[in-house]
């Protein structure tokens, strides 16, 4: 069992499936930069964030459930939680009844060939399950591109995809391990493509940047 103050972000797992080189640089070294696909990401998340429950006939909707898992030492926020009706689902203080935690999570784009999004969306399924003592099978992915929800079935091989991410991100961040570049197709969509230099010689991106600030001060003769 990880302590609250070691826990990582739910996030992290996507970011490492998707690239551990880009989870490293941003949970280990800190880096973070934007571009338009992150920027329309953020603004789709703004549009579902909020607080309060909302009534759709047996489903109740929470917007922001904050969510963790001292096993697998995560920790952050739902877009939305649906809790549907259900005589073999959880108790929830102050509920009539019992209730089935259904997890939604937003992404701005299309449905991935990889299964990043689905390990973020399983991992609030286990953090669901540790929480309120029932198992939580299933949950969604809503894709802004096509309006639509992809269903995911938590199923045995993605809650081991989630379970072995999640000892990986902890191994990288414990050892404070930023894994070498290496040039894929999926770069040319990653935010960070300029601070990563995976067509360069590998290098830490907080050395990078340093130099580069080095380089500046150097040319307009302020350094020293």
């Amino acid at each position: 069992m990880f302590a609250d103050e070691d826990l990582l972000p739910l996030s992290a797992l996507q970011h490492l499936v998707f690239c551990e080189r880009q989870f490293a640089l941003i949970h280990v070294e800190q880096v973070w930069t934007e571009n338009v696909l992150t920027v329309e990401g953020r603004h789709l998340h703004e549009q579902v964030d909020g607080s309060g429950i909302e009534t759709r006939g047996d489903i109740r909707i929470a917007r922001g459930v904050p969510l963790r898992t001292l096993r697998l030492g995560l920790s952050g926020r739902s877009d939305v939680v649906e809790f549907r009706s259900d005589a073999l689902g959880a108790a929830i203080p102050g509920w009539r009844g019992r209730w089935r935690p259904y997890p939604v999570e937003y992404k701005r784009g299309r449905p991935k060939h990889h299964r990043a999004d689905e390990v973020q969306v399983c991992a609030q399924g286990l953090c669901l399950e540790e929480m309120l003592g029932t198992e939580v099978g299933q949950g969604a992915l809503f894709y802004g591109k096509t309006r639509r929800r992809k269903e995911v079935e938590f199923d045995v091989e993605l809650r081991a995809l989630v379970e072995r991410a999640a000892a990986r991100a902890r191994e990288l961040f414990d050892r404070r391990e930023t894994p070498r570049a290496k040039r894929e197709p999926k770069c040319d969509s990653c935010s960070l493509l300029e601070i990563c230099r995976p067509d360069a010689v590998s290098r830490s991106a907080r050395q990078f940047l340093r130099a580069a600030l080095r380089t500046a001060l150097s040319d307009s003769g302020e350094e020293g």
